[in-house]
């Protein structure tokens, strides 16, 4: 039986909605779709000759052995995993913990627990790092840490490993090296393969050709997923789905192709501010997710053939029903400068009954004898609409279920958008060259040989900013 497949609504974005000052036509849309699905074919016609290979990750068989493999080994008697990395090695393991096991995983005993407690330390702040190795503690043997970096030169996820590496060592001897570490990193080269040989860690592939944003369905999502009971074979099929789907050349049939041509017409519109609002605390971190990739993606100073251009549209997460008290102020009557792309979920997991409570006052009859899924869709449609009223234009993807199954079709949609998105603003959504700088000053800050240069221009522009502090 096939899985029920997410939809794309896009009846709010047209003009019969939102009036013609605001809304899309149907022939708009026809005339970008073409240029879309033009794109689509270009796409499909490059990954012969080996490109935009995150869209292969779904099909690789033997990704998911490699990985299902890894867990046999390492999973028994492990309480804890603790993945260290950030950005793309980060943000869709813990969007994937969060949209595939419950909502408080963490404090679940027993079998209400699928497998070790996951804590991603996505950053450096000292009190976090702190806090979680006292919480180790005497489950430190019973810990084991996944090292994500694709070259190991990452100065975030490099200070973790070295911290950790060094405790492991002390409190449970070098032999244990090897049993509570675990590298995700290149096959074949970089700093970290380097350790990885010479230190004899248990290895997994970050594959060739793939960014860090772009890499979740691959071992560097999957194994922490799979660690902690998600079907990651599940995952792969419907990311794989949903790749039939978009490698469709008819738009009627294609949602990235459908999806990327209504937020491309908006952005030369003038409409560049992108509101990722779920109505799902299961689908908050996939906005997260989106944020990386749709930012680092789509946000270039220079075309895909060098030639200056300043582009990209600014993703923003919200959370119904939270942010309705706190942004739809801002969103109906502020600038009419924004898409909002709502997620919506028909059937939840688990559902809870309001009760009818005697002696309530009539007031909150209307609660009575109905249920929080009623309610929070209730507030997703009421949302909508008043947006709808104010002109402002919305999508809804709605999920039938939250599963692997369309969790993998959902990041696999928003993949395949940001490439065809790329090809209709011509530019490449594989690189990332503004980040580079604060890495480079980073270093010099901290002292690497090689970096006099930053040194330098930092200490001129810091004695030039002088002390301007109130």
């Amino acid at each position: 039986m096939a899985e029920p497949m997410i939809q794309l609504d896009y009846g709010n974005v047209l003009d019969g909605a939102i009036g013609v000052a605001h809304g899309l036509s149907l022939s708009e849309i026809k005339r970008g779709t073409t240029e879309a699905c033009d794109a689509v074919v270009q796409i499909e016609h490059e990954r012969k000759d080996g490109q935009h290979r995150y869209r292969d990750l779904p099909g690789d068989a033997e990704m998911v052995k490699v990985v299902t493999t890894a867990v046999r080994k390492f999973k028994p008697g492990i309480e804890n995993l603790v993945v260290l990395g950030i950005g793309g090695s980060a943000l869709g393991n813990i969007a994937l913990q969060t949209a595939l096991n419950a909502p408080y995983y963490q404090l679940a005993e027993g079998k209400a627990r699928r497998g070790p407690r996951l804590f991603v330390m996505d950053n450096v702040d000292p009190a976090q790092i702190g806090n979680l190795i006292e919480l180790l503690g005497p489950k430190l043997g019973k810990t084991l840490f996944n090292v994500i970096s694709k070259s190991g030169e990452t100065a975030e996820t490099a200070a973790q490993f070295l911290i950790f590496r060094d405790l492991v060592a002390k409190k449970l001897g070098k032999k244990a090296l090897t049993r509570n570490i675990i590298v995700t990193t290149d096959p074949e080269q970089g700093t970290m393969r380097e350790i990885v040989e010479s230190e004899g860690y248990y290895a997994l592939p970050v594959p060739p050709g793939v960014g860090g944003r772009f890499s979740v369905l691959s071992a560097v999502g999957l194994f922490s997923a799979a660690m902690c009971g998600i079907n990651i074979a599940k995952l792969a099929g419907g990311a794989e789905a949903m790749g039939k789907r978009v490698s469709s050349k008819a738009a009627a049939k294609n949602p990235a192709a459908l999806l990327a041509t209504i937020l491309n017409a908006y952005y030369v519109r003038g409409k560049r501010l992108h509101v990722m609002m779920p109505y799902a605390y299961q689908l908050k971190d996939l906005a997260d997710w989106y944020r990386q990739l749709w930012a680092e993606s789509l946000g270039k100073e220079h075309d895909a053939d060098g030639k200056p251009q300043v582009v990209g549209p600014t993703p923003i997460k919200a959370l119904g029903a939270t942010d309705q008290h706190s942004q739809v102020q801002l969103y109906r009557e502020g600038p009419n400068d924004k898409v909002f792309i709502f997620l919506e979920v028909e059937k939840f997991a688990k559902d809870i009954k309001i009760p009818r409570v005697p002696g309530m006052p009539e007031t909150l009859g209307y609660l009575q004898d109905t249920s929080l899924s009623k309610l929070l869709n209730a507030e997703k449609q009421a949302t909508e609409y008043a947006l709808v009223a104010s002109n402002r234009p919305c999508l809804t993807i709605r999920f039938p279920v939250i599963n692997e199954a369309t969790i993998g079709q959902f990041i696999m949609l928003w993949e395949a958008a940001t490439s065809i998105t790329g090809k209709l603003l011509h530019l490449n959504p594989y690189d990332q060259p503004a980040v580079q700088m604060g890495k480079d000053y980073t270093y010099a800050l901290m002292g690497k040989t090689g970096y006099d240069k930053q040194a330098k221009a930092y200490a001129k522009y810091a004695k030039a900013r002088g002390k301007r502090t109130v």
